[in-house]
């Protein structure tokens, strides 16, 4: 799954009906804060994070073989390193 959908600025909203915390919920009604925006905002965080993990899961093997390679023989091109 691609995160190119939450970059979608435009994308079509649906309503829904989520169960929050009243006194947060009073706080940022009292602070002006857009709910929807802040929902949206934390889900997506939630949906990278799944992702990130998802991915870090699935390509596991190819990365621990590449950091065996490292450990093993070193930067392929370390010797061109200037510092």
């Amino acid at each position: 799954m691609s995160m190119a959908f939450l970059r979608m600025a435009g994308a079509p909203k649906k309503a829904t009906n989520v169960s929050l915390n009243q006194e947060k919920l009073a706080l940022a009604k009292a602070l002006k804060v857009n709910v929807s925006r802040a929902a949206e905002h934390g889900l997506e965080l939630a949906i990278k994070q799944k992702l990130a993990g998802q991915w870090l899961k699935e390509n596991k093997a190819a990365l621990d073989s590449s950091n065996e390679y490292v450990e093993k023989y070193g930067l392929p091109l370390a010797k061109y390193r200037q510092f």
